[in-house]
C-alpha cells in the first residue's frame, strides 16, 4: 500500500521481483555468451544455457524462500537453472567461474540503470517547469525569507532559477554515474577469477560489452564506492526535489498564499482544504531516500574479500533509495505542473514587510540559469 502511495508505478515495476529476476537471468545468459566468445565453454553449452534463461521459468517468491538458507537468491536460481538445462553436459557450465555476488551485483547495476533512466526523464520535466517559471517571473517581486523571517526582496523567477540550477546539478551527477559507474562484477570466489584461468579479464570485458555496462579495473566485491556514489547521488537528487516541495508547501500556507498546486489533495475531515500533496510527497520521499542512502554509504566498511552482512544490507536499501528518489522527483513534478502563482499576494506580502524592492542582479542570475538549462537541453 505504501509503495503504491510513494513510488510511481513505472519505478515499482522496474524495481519489483519480476524485474530483479529478469536481470539475474539476463546476467547468467550474458555470462554464458561471453564465455563462449572467450573460448571458455563450448558453443553448444552456451546456446543451451541461453535458451534456459527464461524469467518465466522461475518463481521469485520460491527463490527468496529457498535463498534464506544460503543467504541470497542466486544460489537457488543457479540450481534451478542447472535443472532446466538438463543432463546433456551443459549444466556444468551454468554460472561457470562466477560467484553469487557477481551475478547479484551485476543485476543490481542493470536494475539501477533502468530506474535511473526513469528518474532522469522526470528530472527533465521538473527542469522544464522550473525554467518556465524562472522565465515567466524573472521580474515578479516577492519577499525573500531567511530563518523563516521576512528579509530583502527577491523575485519568484530567481527562486525558480535556484531550483533549476540544483536540478541540473543533480542530473549531471546521475548521468555520470549511469554512464561511467554502473559496472559489471566478475571475480569468482575470492576476486581472482581463478576458475577462468588466464581468460578472466577477457570474459570480464566481453560480459561488460554484452550488458552495455562499464568494465571495472578489477572486481569490486568489497570496494563499494560505486554503490555509495549511487546512493549519495540519489539522496542529493531526492533532496533537490524535496527542497522544491518544501518551498512550495511553505508558500502555499493560507497565511502566505503565494502559490497553489494545480492538483491539490483533498482532506477527509475538511472539504475546504487544498492540500499541496505533490510537495508533501516530495518531502516525505526525500527523507526516506536519505535514510536508505545512509545504509548504502555505511556498507563501505566491509571485511576482507567478502562482506559479513554489509553487502546483504544493500539490497533493500538500494531498492528503497531508487524508489523513493523516483517518488521525490515525481512529487516535485506534480507540485510544479500548472503551479498557480498569485502575484498579487506576493506583492501584498512584500508591501507588508515595508521593504523597498532592490532586485540587484536577480534578473541576470535568472538569465545565467536559463542559459545553463538550454545548454543541457541541447546535449
Amino acid at each position: 500500500m505504501f509503495d503504491g502511495l510513494f513510488v510511481p508505478a513505472d519505478a515499482r515495476d522496474a524495481l519489483g521481483d519480476s524485474a530483479w529476476l529478469a536481470a539475474l537471468v539476463e546476467v547468467e545468459a550474458a555470462l554464458a555468451r561471453a564465455e563462449v566468445a572467450a573460448g571458455v565453454i563450448p558453443e553448444e553449452a552456451g546456446e543451451t544455457i541461453g535458451a534456459a534463461c527464461r524469467p518465466e521459468s522461475f518463481e521469485p517468491s520460491a527463490l527468496a524462500e529457498e535463498g534464506r538458507a544460503p543467504g541470497n537468491p542466486v544460489e537457488p536460481l543457479v540450481r534451478a537453472l542447472r535443472e532446466a538445462v538438463g543432463d546433456d553436459g551443459a549444466a556444468e557450465y551454468v554460472h561457470f567461474g562466477a560467484t553469487s555476488q557477481d551475478i547479484l551485483d551485476t543485476a543490481a547495476m542493470l536494475v539501477s540503470g533502468r530506474v535511473l533512466g526513469l528518474i532522469l526523464k522526470r528530472l527533465e520535466a521538473v527542469a522544464e517547469e522550473c525554467a518556465q517559471l524562472a522565465d515567466a517571473h524573472r521580474v515578479t517581486p516577492m519577499i525573500g525569507r531567511t530563518l523563516l523571517q521576512q528579509a530583502e526582496a527577491v523575485t519568484f523567477g530567481l527562486k525558480a532559477a535556484g531550483w533549476l540550477v540544483a536540478v541540473l546539478e543533480a542530473r549531471t551527477t546521475l548521468v555520470r554515474i549511469r554512464d561511467e559507474r554502473l559496472a559489471v562484477q566478475l571475480g569468482g570466489a575470492s576476486g581472482t577469477s581463478a576458475s577462468l584461468g588466464d581468460s578472466g579479464s577477457e570474459v570480464l570485458r566481453l560480459l561488460a560489452r554484452e550488458l552495455e555496462l562499464a568494465e571495472p579495473v578489477a572486481p569490486w566485491h568489497t570496494n563499494r564506492t560505486r554503490i555509495a556514489e549511487l546512493g549519495s547521488a540519489l539522496a542529493i537528487t531526492a533532496g533537490v526535489a524535496g527542497k522544491i516541495g518544501l518551498d512550495i508547501g511553505l508558500m502555499s500556507q493560507g497565511e502566505v498564499g503565494e502559490v497553489t498546486e494545480a492538483n491539490p489533495g483533498a482532506s477527509s475531515a475538511m472539504p475546504h482544504k487544498r492540500n499541496p500533496v505533490g510537495s508533501v510527497l516530495a518531502v516525505a520521499c526525500a527523507r526516506q531516500a536519505h535514510a536508505q542512502a545512509g545504509v548504502l554509504t555505511a556498507a563501505l566498511v566491509q571485511e576482507h574479500e567478502r562482506a559479513f552482512g554489509g553487502w546483504h544490507a544493500e539490497w533493500p536499501a538500494l531498492v528503497g533509495a531508487l524508489g523513493y528518489t523516483s517518488g521525490a522527483v515525481d512529487g516535485a513534478r506534480r507540485a510544479l505542473d500548472g503551479l498557480e502563482v498569485h502575484e498579487e499576494r506576493m506583492q501584498a506580502n512584500l508591501e507588508q514587510s515595508g521593504r523597498e524592492p532592490d532586485l540587484g542582479s536577480a534578473e541576470a542570475f535568472v538569465d545565467r540559469a536559463l542559459a545553463s538549462y538550454r545548454e543541457v537541453a541541447r546535449t
